[in-house]
């Protein structure tokens, strides 16, 4: 196959790598061209053009070695199969780890998952954008071809379709170029951004240029006039230097003449000199401040402009020694003073102007993967690949909505996270989405690139099981809130549904009275656990009407004057808390007795929010009781002086250890399902599990850590919402 037209590449190969690589990148440019037959640019040229140029530049611009010429060689004919279908791809891709290796492949892949990027990107999510292309970009060197393939795209923007041109010089200008700014790649940054802001702003691109050929000359002119005193003196020194100047870049000039709101002319800091010095280390810093005194000696500096970069360097490495003199007629210079030693640092990128140029710094993982790629490319010493972690993403993925819009997710988020970062509303009814056009579960994880489209169902409700794949905090959290309605919902209909009945079944029963009695029998603590069994009809209305029909009918008398007695203490009791004065004790007991000791009673477990009265013994103290002991009334009526009356401190905090009781269907993830309610929903501590299976059912006692009653109602109801839960009710012991 004829490669002659691509001689000018292969010179600078076998100028530059070993005949075994050179060899290697002519059968790169075989296989892409076969791969390629037929695809032409829009000039009318090979695909394989671009390809050649983009190696070039990698080779002789940004200094990468054999490995990245040759994926650069290659990554057009991995997008040109990719884009032909699934079956081309991986043939193409199989043929390259055969042909060329897995290093190889690996940049060519990563290349072409940048180019499937559909940006709709704007100002305000420019970076979101630039976190993406760094995160496909697994293999460091992948950013860099990206960042040269984009050069030569805006060098031959012209043969594109001017519809494209506004487009690509935006990305350009505000992705591209500012990653090869925190890379420290001055000469890519500068070259993308004036070539964009040649397309974006034509005019005023053609009107720079002008006035810079045009003072082209006299600027060389008074160059020479400022630095002959210069050079005379450090001649007769005898420093050794060499002199540099350094023009402003054009999109700069452009930049300074909009934000101070000054012409051409008023830029006076068109062009910078270096001068240069050739010294040994030890000498560097002495000799640097001598050329400034020789330059501060004929020009008087501004204090306000000089930079003393070699005492204390930056916190990239960049040393140098910067003033601005005044030069006469109103001018201003400036000048750059360095060694030979640091000139080199700055020019090969690894100085990072960026930090100190007001770009954004930010604190993401990419910003620290870019700042440590700059630290890899200063150590010759190492292959860039072998000596980089590998994964720059810091636990964060970037997904698209179907029209482009892109969102930041953490690592792990599913297409449920996904619905609740667009809107609230659309994450509380969705029922699954597409992932790439394709059907997707609302639990199915996403990742970095993918298209999701969300699907809805208006019946739809979250459901306790989301909180276990549910990853952000806003979806958690909405997931909760929607919870709790649908079971203060379920309390209400619930509470209405028994009410409803005892009128239709005419029994003359109080609300409360029939709740007490159901609790009871049903050994709930509280009615809003009986209105949910209800409503979700874990409790039968025909069985309801059975169990209050015998309290009436006198075959349980006593357990109904017992219910009745409940609720009338119960109201008693609200009407004393209400009108009894508050003390700061963390325990109210009696005055007479505060100070002395008690100990919560074994028998029933009270924890704070129980209703609790104190019973005085003999020897040890005094002992708190719930109110619903079973050995309440006995020591009520027994011993009536020694029951003291007791409650709570309201803002009495702590840990106390309760038992819950669960029957289930002993189906696999089970206990899983429970623990994941107790630990990670509602960050409860376990102390300890005694479940054992019989017969398909699962059932046993749950000993754990709760702050308060109001806390243990509510995992007892979290619990009784898990599919397969059939019973769950807290016990004494």
């Amino acid at each position: 196959m004829d490669l002659t037209r691509y001689e000018r590449l292969r010179d600078e190969i076998r100028r530059t790598l070993t005949p075994e690589e050179a060899s290697g990148a002519d059968r790169a440019l075989e296989y892409a061209l076969r791969q390629t037959a037929g695809e032409l640019r829009y000039d009318g040229t090979p695909m394989t053009d671009h390809a050649a140029e983009v190696a070039r530049i990698v080779l002789t611009e940004i200094g990468l070695g054999a490995a990245p010429v040759v994926a650069a060689i290659l990554h057009d004919a991995v997008r040109s199969a990719a884009r032909r279908g699934e079956e081309c791809f991986v043939a193409c891709t199989s043929g390259i780890r055969e042909r060329f290796g897995e290093e190889v492949l690996g940049m060519t892949v990563g290349m072409n998952s940048i180019s499937e990027i559909r940006l709709n990107a704007s100002k305000e999510q420019a970076e979101n954008f630039r976190e993406l292309i760094v995160s496909y970009s697994e293999d460091p060197r992948v950013i860099l071809i990206k960042l040269a393939d984009r050069l030569e795209v805006m060098r031959r923007l012209d043969i594109f379709p001017r519809e494209k041109w506004r487009k690509k010089s935006w990305e350009s200008l505000n992705l591209y170029a500012q990653i090869a700014h925190k890379l420290g790649l001055y000469n890519v940054k500068s070259e993308l951004e004036d070539l964009a802001l040649r397309y974006l702003e034509p005019q005023d691109y053609r009107h720079i240029a002008e006035k810079l050929s045009a003072s082209e000359e006299e600027r060389r002119d008074f160059i020479a006039r400022f630095l002959a005193p210069v050079v005379e003196r450090l001649d007769r020194a005898g420093i050794r230097y060499h002199v540099k100047s350094r023009t402003k870049s054009i999109f700069s000039i452009w930049n300074k003449m909009r934000k101070q709101r000054v012409p051409f002319e008023g830029v006076y800091d068109i062009f910078a000199l270096r001068i240069i010095l050739d010294c040994p280390p030890e000498e560097e810093k002495r000799l640097c401040w001598t050329v400034y005194s020789i330059v501060t000696d004929f020009y008087t500096p501004n204090p306000e402009r000089t930079r003393d970069w070699i005492s204390i360097p930056k916190s990239n490495g960049y040393e140098s020694l910067h003033t601005t003199v005044a030069a006469g007629q109103g001018r201003w210079v400036e000048v750059q003073i360095r060694t030979e030693r640091m000139d080199a640092v700055a020019e090969r990128g690894i100085a990072a102007h960026w930090r100190y140029k007001g770009v954004d710094q930010g604190s993401s993982g990419s910003e620290r993967w870019l700042s440590q790629l700059r630290e890899l490319m200063e150590d010759k010493s190492r292959t860039l690949v072998r000596s980089f972690d590998a994964k720059p993403s810091s636990g964060e993925i970037f997904v698209f909505t179907p029209g482009g819009d892109l969102r930041r997710l953490p690592e792990g988020a599913t297409v449920l996270d996904f619905a609740f970062d667009i809107h609230s509303s659309l994450g509380v009814t969705c029922a699954g989405g597409k992932i790439n056009n394709r059907p997707a579960a609302i639990r199915d994880e996403l990742h970095n690139g993918d298209i999701v489209e969300i699907m809805t169902q208006k019946n739809q409700r979250p459901k306790a099981d989301w909180l276990g794949f549910a990853v952000t905090s806003k979806a958690r959290s909405k997931i909760r809130a929607s919870l709790r309605e649908e079971q203060a919902r379920n309390a209400r209909l619930g509470r209405e549904e028994i009410e409803r009945k005892l009128k239709n079944w005419k029994l003359p029963l109080s609300i409360d009275e029939a709740v007490a009695i159901l609790c009871r029998h049903f050994r709930m603590r509280t009615g809003t656990e009986l209105y949910a069994a209800v409503t979700a009809g874990k409790i039968e209305l025909m069985q309801i009407k059975e169990i209050l029909m015998a309290h009436l009918s006198g075959e349980a008398e006593e357990e109904r004057r017992a219910a009745a007695a409940l609720v009338e203490e119960e109201k008693r009791r609200k009407a004393e808390r209400a009108a009894a004065p508050r003390s700061s004790d963390a325990l109210v007991i009696d005055e007479r007795i505060g100070q002395l000791e008690y100990k919560l009673g074994r028998c029933c477990n009270p924890i704070r929010g129980d209703e609790i009265f104190g019973f005085v013994t003999v020897n040890a103290g005094i002992t708190i009781h719930r109110a619903d002991c079973p050995n309440a009334r006995r020591l009520r009526e027994s011993y009536p002086y020694r029951v003291m009356e007791a409650r709570w401190r309201d803002s009495e905090q702590g840990a106390f250890r309760a038992s819950i009781r669960i029957v289930a269907e002993d189906r696999t993830g089970m206990i899983n399902h429970i623990t994941d309610v107790i630990g990670r929903d509602l960050k409860l501590g376990i102390r300890s599990m005694n479940l054992s299976s019989s017969g398909g059912v699962l059932s046993g006692v749950l000993h754990v850590e709760v702050p308060g009653a109001g806390v243990l109602d509510t995992l007892v109801h979290s619990i009784l919402r898990i599919r397969g839960v059939q019973k769950a009710y807290r016990v004494n012991n």
